[in-house]
């Protein structure tokens, strides 16, 4: 399982960018994907999952509304649209895999089964 996550970058407050995650290794019906986040000082948190298996998604309440998660099973690819950012967003960005058929997960990580792909620094100006 391999995960190459990019897209990262310097945005001003309002702007918009789009996170790419590029998996290898397994199968969409048998991994949930997932984007995380942490920013300095802070635990780690969930921020949006995607499950092709059951079809759900998840959102974490302060991004619902500005941030779209989707996937291209062609491209083995999961995005994340980020549009009217803000400077609470800053973070490292982490795509992950989890061993669920679900998104139930996001809300408190994939624990030991999750596997990790790199970072992607995304920082927003006020």
């Amino acid at each position: 399982v391999q995960l190459q996550a990019s897209g990262g970058g310097l945005v001003q407050a309002g702007g918009s960018l789009r996170l790419s995650c590029v998996v290898s290794g397994f199968s969409f019906d048998d991994y949930a994907i997932g984007w995380f986040r942490q920013a300095p000082g802070k635990e780690r948190e969930g921020v949006s999952c995607i499950s092709e298996n059951d079809g759900s998604t998840y959102y974490a309440d302060s991004v619902k509304g500005r941030f779209t998660i989707s996937s291209d099973n062609a491209k083995n690819t999961v995005y994340l649209q980020m549009n009217s950012l803000k400077p609470e967003d800053t973070a490292v960005y982490y795509c992950v895999a989890a061993g669920f058929l679900s998104t139930r997960w996001c809300l408190t990580g994939p624990g030991d089964f999750g596997s990790w792909g790199q970072g992607t620094l995304v920082t927003v100006s006020s």
